[in-house]
């Protein structure tokens, strides 16, 4: 596999449409174009980084796509049925309930390929059952193959832990904090099946639709692909806020920050 070194695009763009080759540096599309996964981050509520992942679409023109949004049930169900609208969409994937940002940044994405979709998001009982007995037992099956009955090194799991007690604002106890890796773990496994499940079916390439820290090569998804499918030619994309992104990644494009509220103030009111 092509290792990049990692490239950050100082492109800071407009919240607006564009054609990739003006969202997007040549070297980086060109990268997109030549590799067997394209692994598109983002952070959710950003509206410019959907624009982008719009755009790479269009010019990967994947065979499969791989959605972190969509369960396998809505996938299916979106699979036998056509959809010409957003509310129809919505309606499908059960998106107001599933709790992710409004489907009207995410349409676009959906818009711009007509590949078959294929859903990878943890359904709430799997997370459930990820918290109380851990990632192996909610994989199931596929546990050992995917490298959740292994605990992870102790400095990489106390990285992770810290990185989730910052992500809920120092406000959650340090006993729920190896439950939430847990639960990262299994969305990186369930992800990687389902981009290994699209690769075998329909031949490549995938893309996928994910955030940047199920994304980032150091830790999310690419360390599965590379330990169950060394051959695979995968990309990675990062979408940085203001310069700012943490994790590894093939390249790197920026984008203006967006007003949000405080996500430490719905700790705050709970106590």
């Amino acid at each position: 596999m092509r290792n990049l070194a990692i490239l950050l695009c100082a492109l800071v763009v407009m919240a607006s449409p564009g054609h990739a080759d003006e969202l997007i540096p040549d070297d980086v599309l060109s990268a997109m174009t030549s590799a067997d996964v394209v692994i598109l981050g983002e952070i959710h509520d950003n509206p410019q980084h959907h624009v982008i992942q719009a755009e790479a679409l269009k010019a990967i023109n994947p065979s499969a796509v791989v959605w972190e949004m969509v369960t396998e049930e809505g996938a299916q169900r979106l699979a036998d049925k056509a959809v010409s609208n957003p509310e129809e969409l919505a309606r499908i994937l059960e998106w107001i309930e599933s709790g992710w940002p409004p489907l009207s940044m995410y349409y676009p994405v959906f818009q711009a390929s007509d590949a078959p979709v294929y859903g990878a998001m943890v359904p709430r009982t799997a997370a459930r059952a990820a918290m109380e007995r851990g990632a192996a037992t909610a994989l199931g099956a596929d546990a050992a193959r995917y490298g959740l009955t292994v605990p992870l090194p102790r400095d990489e799991q106390a990285a992770r832990e810290a990185d989730q007690l910052a992500a809920h604002c120092d406000a959650i106890p340090e006993s729920a904090l190896p439950q939430l890796v847990a639960i990262q773990r299994l969305r990186d496994a369930v992800l990687t099946r389902s981009i290994l499940r699209a690769t075998d079916e329909t031949g490549g390439p995938v893309a996928v639709i994910t955030g940047n820290g199920h994304a980032r090569k150091d830790r999310g998804i690419p360390t599965f692909l590379s330990r169950l499918r060394p051959g695979l030619n995968v990309f990675v994309l990062g979408q940085s806020e203001d310069g700012e992104i943490t994790g590894e990644f093939d390249a790197v494009i920026d984008s203006p920050g967006i007003e949000r509220e405080d996500p430490c103030l719905a700790f705050q009111t709970q106590n």
